[in-house]
């Protein structure tokens, strides 16, 4: 961890995170089911997206075609300028889609948040994690109560998504060596702060897989207080 101090955490704010091919989809099935069940108002959103501003640049840093017709990924992108992209995007769904829920009292569930730029753009793209935990200080300014890592060795997974798209984006068409730097990132965060992640093991089953992701976010639910759910 950096010496600036970390956002504080949204106890109502639950990410999961994941290597390509890791099974966040059937994850987020479980987890959403779940917690409606509870009689909980449930938020599901992704990154970089979750607005229409976000979603447009996410096309651009993926490199698939723009939602109105244009082209995007027309040049490479620096790692720095992907940085500032994913977290132009972040901000976009902060302001808009997660801080208006949490305020009605609603759990939000997103598929990746910052943890992935300290992961993808840190640890895959070697960019200063010291200025990603100012970025995130300064522009996001809360983390999750609860951090799901659906972690899988980087072979298997890529196994998983092989043949999925016809034209792979542009982190999906990164090297293995890329995605092992990845997926030591994450598990480095969760090894950091073991208070705030749960490690899933996202070999096994879709079924056990989201077993698991159940009973630790059963086991995140039991520790809220009123205040927490208000």
């Amino acid at each position: 961890m950096t010496g600036t101090a970390a956002p504080p955490r949204h106890p109502r704010l639950i990410t999961l995170e994941g290597g390509e091919g890791a099974g966040k989809s059937t994850a987020l099935a479980s987890l959403r089911e779940l917690l409606v069940q509870r009689g909980h108002e449930v938020v599901l959103t992704r990154e970089p997206g979750g607005t229409v501003a976000a979603e447009r640049i996410r096309a651009l840093l993926l490199g698939t075609r723009d939602t109105l017709g244009g082209e995007a990924g027309i040049e490479p992108l620096a790692a720095e300028a992907e940085l500032l992209l994913m977290f132009a995007a972040r901000v976009q769904h902060v302001q808009h889609v997660i801080r208006p829920a949490l305020r009605r009292g609603a759990f939000v569930v997103s598929d990746r948040f910052t943890d992935s730029s300290y992961a993808y753009q840190g640890d895959g793209r070697g960019l200063d994690p010291q200025w990603i935990a100012d970025l995130e200080r300064r522009a996001v300014g809360l983390r999750p109560g609860l951090t799901l890592l659906l972690d899988l060795d980087v072979r298997e997974g890529r196994a998983r998504t092989s043949g999925r798209d016809l034209w792979p984006d542009r982190i999906e068409s990164e090297q293995d060596d890329f995605f092992e730097r990845v997926r030591l990132g994450f598990r480095r965060r969760a090894q950091a702060e073991p208070q705030r992640f749960r490690l899933v093991d996202a070999a096994q089953s879709p079924a056990a897989v989201g077993e698991a992701v159940a009973a630790a976010v059963a086991a995140h639910l039991a520790t809220l207080t009123d205040a927490d759910l208000a």
